[in-house]
């Protein structure tokens, strides 16, 4: 009768220590998960951020090691404050965390810390001036990244080539007027001594035949926001392309359109 007492006694320790070794090594997925708030902002490089007025921004957010997806969406509503933005900075202060500014708040359900890739694509509204960069950052369970949050920088402008109008033939023989929309990617305008001052960029349009250059045309002012112009010298016949680029060499701000043309009736 002893000796059956112990062996029930020892299966049932055996029992018990089985059960505490499975519970250590418990997979993570298994651990209690904890929501996390994440805030991602989208912003222009030397302006504000990217709102709703230019389509905003698409905002994913990927586990580093698996590439699974932990939360994505549209970054929508306004550009921010410019004064904030645009003014002297005094650290560790707000800037982008004002009244409806645009941003992306992801609430993630994490277990341990989790390294993320998150990747910023925008200005959606303008598919030609379409950037993308991606950032990694370290989450750690119930440590919400709020404020003003992660913030991704896109940089450049969009440029679009308002005249000549796409598809449309060019007379040969004729001086051709160019005009262009030149703006942050925010949608933040362009003009002479603006907070974009114009007058420090570098905006040009560039006759292309069969890849040489074959002319470069510097735009001015045309006396409305945003908006340059130039005339380009007359064109013979053939296949052309027109394209307008603006340069902030300083600031590594570049932007780029394009339209192919037919030349001649």
């Amino acid at each position: 009768m002893k000796r059956r007492a112990y062996k029930a006694i020892g299966a049932s320790l055996l029992v018990t220590s089985l059960l505490a070794g499975a519970a250590l090594v418990a997979p993570a997925d298994a651990r209690a998960q904890t929501p996390t708030r994440v805030m991602v902002r989208v912003i222009s490089h030397d302006a504000k951020i990217i709102g709703s007025g230019v389509g905003g921004a698409h905002v994913t957010i990927r586990n580093a090691e698996t590439g699974a997806v932990l939360a994505e969406g549209v970054q929508e509503g306004g550009t921010g404050d410019t004064s904030l933005i645009m003014g002297a900075r005094e650290r560790g202060g707000s800037v982008y965390d004002t009244d409806g500014a645009a941003g992306f708040l992801a609430e993630i359900s994490l277990t341990q810390p989790t390294w993320v890739e998150i990747t910023g694509e925008g200005p959606l509204g303008t598919p030609d001036a379409l950037r993308r960069t991606t950032s990694t950052a370290l989450l750690i369970p119930g440590r919400d990244v709020v404020g003003d949050g992660i913030v991704l920088e896109l940089l450049g402008f969009t440029v679009e080539l308002r005249e000549p109008a796409a598809g449309g033939r060019l007379p040969a023989g004729e001086p051709i007027d160019v005009l262009a929309r030149v703006t942050m990617l925010c949608g933040c305008p362009t003009s002479p001594g603006g907070i974009w001052d114009s007058d420090g960029y570098e905006i040009v349009a560039r006759v292309i035949r069969g890849g040489v250059v074959e002319s470069e045309t510097k735009l001015g002012y045309a006396g409305e926001t945003s908006m340059h112009t130039a005339t380009i010298p007359a064109l013979r016949a053939g296949e052309v392309t027109i394209e307008v680029l603006s340069m902030d060499e300083a600031r590594g701000n570049f932007g780029v359109a394009r339209e192919t043309f037919t030349v001649g009736r």
